[in-house]
């Protein structure tokens, strides 16, 4: 891993961030929208992750189909807890003043079906949430992992092209 800082359109990410332990930055990205050939950039995106993940795809190489139908299944789950710890996270992103150089991090422990949000901004003190609703938690992951709004194109080429030459090693 290098050393220098990823610029991100213009946007500078650490090789690496320490939360519980090192997670270093596997892919990198940007969302936005081009109206009449102009384009409107609305967040650079940095994918952290644990350096022990390459190990733990290889093992996942044959069982795409069922994950996939697994989520399948959980699609259809909001009852009124959901709604509940949807609220309170939409109730945290609704009292933030969102500037440029703003940082937001989710943190999905492995063996858990939590979530923990972090919002950072210049002058500030760093805010948390902690979502424990396991239907809220996984919605969030897919939207921001493989939804078709939370991460681009760029975000998902870099990924890819990272987890490929680690999973090549």
């Amino acid at each position: 891993m290098t050393t220098e800082m990823v610029m991100v359109d213009e946007v500078p990410f650490p090789p690496q961030i320490t939360t519980t332990k090192p997670l270093s930055l596997l892919g990198h990205g940007i969302t936005d929208i081009e109206i009449h050939f102009l384009q409107i950039k609305f967040t650079a995106i940095g994918v952290y992750l644990e350096p022990e993940v390459v190990g733990h795809l290889q093992q996942w190489k044959v069982q795409l189909e069922s994950a996939v139908r697994d989520r399948l299944a959980a699609d259809d789950k909001y009852e009124e807890e959901e709604e509940e710890a949807l609220e309170k996270v939409v109730e945290f992103f609704q009292s933030k003043y969102f500037k440029k150089d703003s940082v937001i991090t989710y943190h999905f422990p492995a063996n858990s079906a939590t979530a923990e949000i972090a919002f950072t901004t210049e002058g500030k003190e760093e805010a948390k949430i902690k979502v424990e609703n396991a239907n809220v938690v996984e919605m969030i992951k897919k939207w921001y992992l493989g939804g078709t709004r939370g991460v681009s194109a760029t975000t998902i080429s870099s990924l890819a092209n990272t987890l490929s030459a680690e999973l090549c090693k």
